[in-house]
């Protein structure tokens, strides 16, 4: 069984994921206020991921006889002054993800709590991705500036994207 320790650390995480979706969720109203529908659907996209994230955790909670425990989620901030800051806040979003989780594993490492560990890796490995898509964008987007044909068909790209979740989560 888990300690009350590791357990209130994954609900802390838990919740920093479902709010990370909704937060994902006001860049995509921001995006869609502007008329990006392709960025919109990437943040859409990326808010069911998070969602995906945070009930990894709560089923993992309740397979080791925890009850999950929701916490508020707070207004996220909204008013982006262009594409490109919605993506550097989401690089930042992840980068504190990462840390997170490398805190969660120094725990669960501190208590050879094994399971606990085996479950995290997931997360780490996903986060090498997370951060890795976001400075691509970034990078895509500083490259991109002003060219508003190389940003329609960037655009186009990201409306493509379709997040799909793994079965038995």
């Amino acid at each position: 069984m888990l300690s009350k320790k590791i357990a209130d650390a994954l609900n802390d995480q838990m919740n920093h994921e479902f709010q990370a979706a909704h937060e994902y969720m006001a860049m995509a109203a921001y995006c869609n206020d502007k008329s990006y529908n392709g960025f919109a659907n990437f943040y859409v996209q990326q808010a069911k991921e998070e969602r995906y994230h945070g009930m990894k955790i709560y089923n993992f909670l309740n397979d080791r006889g925890h009850k999950a425990v929701f916490g508020a989620i707070t207004q996220p901030y909204s008013d982006y002054e262009s594409l490109l800051a919605t993506f550097k806040a989401g690089l930042e979003q992840e980068k504190q993800v990462t840390k997170n989780f490398y805190a969660l594993s120094d725990l669960a490492w501190e208590e050879r709590e094994h399971q606990t560990l085996s479950f995290l890796n997931w997360f780490l490995d996903e986060q090498v991705e997370e951060e890795a898509m976001f400075d691509t964008h970034i990078e895509y987007l500083e490259r991109i500036k002003d060219d508003a044909n190389a940003l329609y068909v960037y655009e186009l790209e990201l409306a493509k994207r379709d997040f799909q979740e793994e079965e038995g989560v």
